[in-house]
Formats: structure tokens, C-alpha cells, sequence
């Protein structure tokens, strides 16, 4: 008995798209000997598909899409995931296709609504096991979150099942795959089921699928651990009842996982939009080198441009790092000086601003004329501006609306200021792209004489940390002020988090890397009044 894994890369919508890459690593496997191939969780229309699922032509769409593709590969039994109308009620499904029919198909029994997930918002519960006979075993199908809790599990050990096959369409997050085999463990645990666990790859606009599949055997041993972040099509073998081991690919973690769930959002976000390159503001600074880094590995040098954009306070070194960068990278560059439209807006608003102080106003006005001039760019050329921005400053607000913050994507949404400099260090690792200089050299937005991030804000790696207790780990300014931390810091950063909602609702998507991003996952009021409790 061979099962063949097909870890594909879906796009949202893409029925017939979806359909033949589904029947295509059908054939292949079917070419090795394979008996089964299962595919990931909504494999036929890819994750999440969001209000598609509120329209009853999506439906049928997907089922005559569905049956048509039962037909296209005989001699191979697919199970594959989708959406299933049965009357008024809506279902995350597995069907299980095989010669021609759909045999049976399974209800997904847990529908997560919470974090990324709202499920519960499409979908009515299953209730009923479904098992896969061949050769004298029995297989048990559960879809991604079923596995999170015992119930579906028991439900087709119950049933008679030996093994459990699992759809999965489980988004990334730094260190993911520990808490998936912690808890597949459990499930094996609960039912001495074997585990076929299939995953999705792919970016979904904020979302990245890491693929990552792998198998465990009934004592919760590792038997098949497939790559991370890429195609495949990995193979299972059971002989005598038992799992044969097989393929073990490196499980990469810190830097080099997050690095790559970066290039493969960044990736996906632009070809399936069919966009045709990116372009960013270069500052000479440590954000905007590391975005572009990302752009090169993620699309080749040939679809990224660069554009330096000095105002009267960018320093030499800026300038000079930002040329150097780019000669590494081989990208396409061009300075656009700034100083001749700065000076004619002040000369504009001077009859409005006579008598005051100038402010963070100046301040602002370069990074929106540096924004205006690459949304130029952008609708002049169709390629997608991407915003340089990291984790830590939107956490703060420390951004400019219509400045810094104008564009498509942003590359380092879910990223800290602290590991923006672990990333850029882990970069030039694989080979010098970013200028040392950018990254030992202390953060400025150069908006201002001799200016410093830590002018308006705390310390990166104190901000960095009372960030990750607050957005990500949810806890109160009692708890974060227990761990050690002044509670001025924890005061003013939480107060920063709270009146800079308005500019996140504003800024672009980005690749989600944490638990806890600032994209569906997190979702509080602009206007409020309650005040944080210790």
C-alpha cells in the first residue's frame, strides 16, 4: 500500500486551476504505484476562501468542478478537500473520488473560530466518521482542526479505522511545527491511530502555508517529516500493516524559517495577482534593506526596482550604503531628490503655518511626497509598491499615513524591529546583500537634524518585548510590569498601541510570521474608551 501526499500550492478561486494540479499529481503518483492520494483541506478552491463561501453558485461551481475531476484520473483513489452543499446546510468537506465517482465524502466535526479562523461563520458541524477501505486497512479521514481535538479522532477509531488520513490547510507561525507534533502526538495518544498528516503550502494574502507534512506512526514516532515551503508530492508506504520509514527533510526554525515563509508570502502575493514586479522606497536604512532583500530572493532581481528618495536631512552614508545594496543585488535604482517639492509644499502652507512651530508636519510631508512619488511609479508601471514598515512601529503608530505607509504589502508586517536585525544578520549568511554599515548604524528616519528612533520611542528590544506580551501573548500591564518592566515603558506603549489603531486599519496586508498579527487576527475598535487594567 502506497499513499501519496500531494502538498500543493492552491489559489483561492482557481477551481479549474486548482483541479488539474490536483489530477496532475493524481497521474504522477498514480505513475509510482500509488493507491491513495490525498490532497489538502479545501484543496479544490484553497484556504480561506472567505464570504466565496456565502455564494450558492460557489457551490456548484466547485461540485461540478468536483466531478469532472473524479473522472480525469481512474486507477487512483483522491480524497480531496472542498466545500459541500447538502440543502441549506454548508460543509468543509473531503470527498474520497475514485473510477469516475465520488464514493463518499466526510463533514469537518471542529470549525475553529478564533485567531485567523471563522469558520463557524460558513460552516455547520459534521458528526459522522468516515472510513477508506483498501487492502484490508481501514483509514479515517479528519480535516486540520478536527486532529486539534479528540472527538473526530475517537470517532473513526470507533469506527473501525487503523489509520487516520488528515487534510490540512494549517497557516504558518514561527515555531508551528513543534505545537503540530505535540499534538498530533495527543491524538495518537487517545486513539493509537496512525497519522497521514497533508498540508497545504502557499500565500493566501496575509496568510503563508508552510506545507511542512509529515507522519507519525501509533506510538507518535516520526516516520516521514517532507520539506517546508515548497511543492511536493512525498510518498507513504505501509507494508505488513505497519508504516515503512521514509523521506526526513530538515525542519528549519528561527531565521531561516522565517526568512522563507517571507519570500513565499511575497511570492505568492504577486504572481497570483498577477502583478508584474515591485518597487520600494531605499533608505539606506535597516527596514527598507531588508524588504528589498526579500524582494530579490522572492522574485529575482529583474522584478524589483529601488528608488532613493534624499530629502535635506538623509545623510551621505544613506545614500552611498543604499547604492552599494543595490550593486549586490543588481537591481534596477534611481534617485528622485525630494528637496524642490518639499520646499514648494512649505512654500504653499507658509501663509497657513505662519507664526508656528514647525513639527512632526515637516516630518510627515517628506514621507508623503516619497509615497506620492512611488504611487506614481506604481500606476505608471503596474508594479505593486511594497511598504518597508516593520511590526514594532505599527504597534506604536510610528508611521506616516500616506507616507511610509503607501503601497500594496507589506513585507514586514508581523516582523519586530529586533528580528528585522536577527533576519538581515541571517541574510548575509547565505551572502553579502545588505551593507554592514545599515545594520550596525542606529535607526533613523532622517526627517529631521541628527533624529533617532529612540528620540520617540523606548529602546527596541524593551518595546520589542512588552509588544510581544501585550499583541501577542494578550497579557495585562500588571503581568507585563511583574516580568521586570518599568511601567512607564508598559503605560506608554500600551497607550501608543491603543490610539494607533487607525493607521492599522489603514496600512496594507502583510505576511503573518506570529501567533498574533495585526491582520484578521486582531480586530479591536478604533473609537474606545476602556482603559487597559493592571
Amino acid at each position: 500500500m502506497k499513499i501519496a501526499i500531494a502538498q500543493i500550492n492552491c489559489t483561492v478561486g482557481d477551481l479549474a486551476g486548482n483541479a488539474a494540479r490536483i489530477a496532475d499529481y493524481a497521474a504522477r503518483a498514480k505513475a509510482q504505484g500509488a493507491d491513495i492520494l490525498l490532497t489538502p483541506e479545501l484543496s479544490l478552491c484553497g484556504y480561506p476562501p472567505e464570504d466565496l463561501l456565502l455564494r450558492e453558485g460557489f457551490y456548484r461551481s466547485c461540485d461540478a468542478v468536483l466531478r469532472d475531476l473524479a473522472q480525469q484520473v481512474p486507477g487512483i483513489t483522491m480524497i480531496v478537500g472542498h466545500p459541500h452543499a447538502v440543502g441549506k446546510r454548508r460543509f468543509n468537506a473531503a470527498s474520497i473520488l475514485r473510477d469516475g465517482r465520488i464514493v463518499a465524502t466526510y463533514h469537518k466535526h471542529a470549525l475553529p473560530n478564533h485567531s485567523v479562523f471563522d469558520e463557524e461563520r460558513y460552516f455547520e458541524h459534521g458528526s459522522e466518521p468516515c472510513l477508506l477501505q483498501m487492502d484490508g486497512i481501514k483509514f479515517g479521514i479528519n480535516i486540520c482542526a478536527d486532529v486539534w481535538h479528540e472527538h473526530a479522532a475517537i470517532r473513526a477509531k470507533e469506527a473501525g479505522a487503523q489509520v487516520l488520513l488528515v487534510l490540512n490547510a494549517s497557516p504558518y507561525h514561527f515555531n508551528k511545527q513543534v505545537t503540530r507534533y505535540d499534538t498530533i502526538r495527543q491524538r495518537i495518544g487517545d486513539t493509537g491511530l496512525a497519522v497521514v498528516y497533508a498540508n497545504m503550502v502557499g500565500g493566501q494574502d496575509e496568510l503563508v502555508f508552510d506545507g511542512s507534512s509529515f507522519v507519525m506512526d501509533q506510538m507518535g514516532e516520526l516516520t516521514h517529516q517532507f520539506p517546508a515551503f515548497e511543492e511536493v508530492l512525498g510518498y507513504v508506504e505501509i507494508r505488513d500493516g505497519k508504516l515503512v520509514k521514509g523521506e526526513q527533510a530538515k525542519v528549519e526554525k528561527d531565521e531561516a524559517s522565517i526568512y522563507r515563509a517571507l519570500c513565499l508570502g511575497v511570492r505568492d502575493y504577486i504572481q497570483k495577482n498577477r502583478f508584474p514586479g515591485v518597487l520600494l522606497g531605499l533608505s539606506g536604512g535597516i527596514d527598507s534593506a531588508l524588504t528589498l532583500a526579500v524582494a530579490v530572493d522572492a522574485l529575482g532581481a529583474d522584478k524589483v526596482r529601488a528608488v532613493m528618495m534624499p530629502s535635506p536631512y538623509t545623510a551621505q552614508i544613506s545614500i552611498d550604503d543604499s547604492r552599494e545594496m543595490v550593486k549586490l543585488l543588481g537591481v534596477q535604482y534611481e534617485e528622485l531628490d525630494i528637496v524642490p517639492t518639499f520646499n514648494a509644499l512649505q512654500d504653499t502652507l507658509a501663509p497657513l503655518f505662519k507664526g508656528l512651530p514647525a513639527d512632526t508636519t515637516e516630518e510627515n510631508l517628506q514621507a508623503r511626497i516619497r509615497g506620492v512619488l512611488l504611487m506614481a511609479i506604481s500606476n505608471k508601471t503596474g508594479s505593486l509598491v511594497l511598504t518597508t514598515g516593520n511590526k514594532s512601529e505599527m504597534t506604536v503608530g510610528y508611521a506616516t499615513l500616506y507616507g511610509d505607509m503607501a503601497g500594496g504589502f507589506a513585507v514586514l508586517k508581523d516582523v519586530s524591529k529586533t528580528w528585522v536585525y536577527r533576519l538581515a544578520n541571517w541574510r548575509n549568511t547565505l551572502g553579502r546583500a545588505i551593507p554592514e554599515r545599515i545594520i550596525t548604524r542606529p535607526p533613523s528616519a532622517e526627517l529631521k537634524p541628527d533624529q533617532t528612533d529612540q528620540d520617540s520611542l523606548p529602546p527596541y528590544d524593551v518595546l520589542d518585548a512588552i509588544m510581544a506580551c501585550y499583541v501577542e501573548k494578550n497579557m495585562n500591564i500588571g503581568e507585563i510590569i511583574a516580568k521586570g518592566y518599568a511601567e512607564a515603558d508598559v503605560q506608554r506603549v500600551v497607550k501608543l498601541v491603543r490610539i494607533a489603531e487607525y493607521k492599522r486599519r489603514q496600512a496594507p496586508v502583510g505576511v503573518r510570521i506570529t501567533d498574533r498579527g495585526f491582520g484578521k487576527d486582531w480586530r479591536y475598535p478604533i473609537t474606545v474608551r476602556y482603559q487597559d487594567e493592571f
